[in-house]
């Protein structure tokens, strides 16, 4: 018989999480490492140690909870998400994941239950990004895709870095950012998407994630009086940039079954009415589940940033800045999320993730897997963002018993 929930006491806590931080529209204000965001790692604190986990806090600020297992010597079961947003964002992102697996350790607190290996809840840094960037640098750090020092270096459009506003706000620990030994990493999350919505499915096993190049990208024109400029003599940087978008519309359409792409910050200057543009600074994003695809779409809006500069007499810089390569579940993980949504008689479907998580990086040390609950619209990282109750507690319920399949493990069933 598989385990469930208090529906209930999960919904309180959700709602009194997300006073914190909350905005008029019905979302949350929590960015990294902001007063609101330390309030919310305060509660965590807080609420951890209520539920008798031993916690630790890392160099990035990693948030760790300790449950203890039967042999605590064996590796821990991970499981969490995280609870930074972004500016005006919605209530449910990485926040389910975080005080959903609270919630997985309240269940078995309450039914007396002891696992075979320890589980520890993780509340991960910095995985918005729209303060510092990158996005996900708490779990890049643990992974080693990046050092504590380039983390620490990060600045924001204010020139406070990250390591210095760690330390502001109380949550720079003692304990290294490193990889160490875990059987595996689950993590709950909304969809951010549309497929199950459009199926009326309840959960997603997800398979892997795509994956994606980022670019910086600018363009340097001259400014000049809106008026007596005849148009033949302009050298408009926001007509090079237009240029650019329209293409990664065209790329993205014409490149792959399922590559996307997006110019999502523009910033313009000297961004007067009655002046023309002399240089934009622009990003661009490709994702896909085929590593080539998102190769050949980055080579050519290098070539269409060219293309556009050299036509409006110009000139272009483009610098890559992200590059992560599309990652494939483990199969067993994956197998444990499909076998509890099963034995819930949850309405389910395997699908790829088209947005990254901290499990991209997770799986980089341990097997991993993933479990989504469906997007209302599609929609998310805005105030608008909803999922059904229902669909959260579902979610959390297979967490619940994929968790305790995978704490119960022991070395001689592997």
């Amino acid at each position: 018989m598989p385990r469930t929930i208090s529906s209930e006491r999960f919904r309180e806590r959700f709602d009194r999480f997300n006073e914190i931080g909350a905005t008029d529209r019905g979302g949350v204000n929590r960015p990294t490492l902001s007063d609101e965001n330390e309030r919310a790692r305060d509660t965590l604190v807080e609420w951890f140690e209520d539920a008798g986990l031993s916690v630790r806090v890392d160099e990035m600020g990693n948030l760790f909870g300790r449950r203890e297992g039967r042999d605590d010597d064996l590796p821990p079961v991970l499981i969490g998400s995280h609870v930074d947003s972004q500016y005006n964002g919605g209530r449910y992102d990485g926040v389910i994941g975080v005080l959903g697996s609270l919630e997985v350790v309240e269940t078995l607190n309450d039914a007396g239950v002891e696992t075979e290996r320890p589980i520890e809840v993780v509340s991960w840094s910095n995985e918005e990004g729209v303060r510092f960037q990158p996005d996900m640098l708490g779990s890049g750090v643990f992974a080693g895709k990046f050092d504590v020092e380039f983390a620490y270096s990060r600045e924001d459009k204010e020139g406070k870095t990250f390591g210095e506003e760690l330390e502001r706000i109380g949550y720079r620990g003692e304990e290294p950012c490193e990889p160490r030994d875990l059987h595996c990493y689950l993590e709950l999350h909304v969809e951010q998407g549309p497929k199950l919505e459009d199926r009326d499915l309840a959960v997603g096993v997800v398979e892997g994630v795509y994956g994606f190049v980022w670019f910086d990208a600018a363009f340097e024109g001259s400014a000049d009086h809106a008026g007596p400029t005849p148009m033949h003599l302009r050298h408009d940087a926001m007509v090079a940039t237009s240029d650019v978008v329209d293409a990664v519309r065209r790329i993205a359409g014409t490149g792959g079954d399922d590559l996307v792409g997006t110019v999502g910050s523009v910033d313009v200057s000297p961004n007067s009415i009655n002046v023309i543009p002399e240089r934009v600074e622009f990003t661009v994003d490709f994702r896909s589940y085929d590593d080539r695809t998102v190769d050949r779409a980055a080579e050519r809006v290098r070539e269409e940033i060219d293309h556009a500069a050299n036509r409006e007499g110009i000139e272009a810089d483009h610098e890559e800045i992200m590059r992560i390569d599309s990652q494939s579940f483990d199969d067993a993980v994956v197998d444990a999320v499909a076998d509890a949504a099963d034995a819930l008689d949850a309405d389910a479907t395997r699908l790829v993730s088209g947005a990254g998580h901290d499990a991209s990086y997770l799986n980089r040390v341990c097997p991993t897997g993933m479990i989504f609950v469906p997007s209302v619209g599609g929609v998310s990282h805005t105030e608008a963002e909803f999922t059904e109750w229902d669909d959260v507690v579902t979610g959390v319920n297979v967490l619940l018993n994929a968790t305790v399949g995978k704490a119960n493990e022991r070395p001689d069933d592997e």
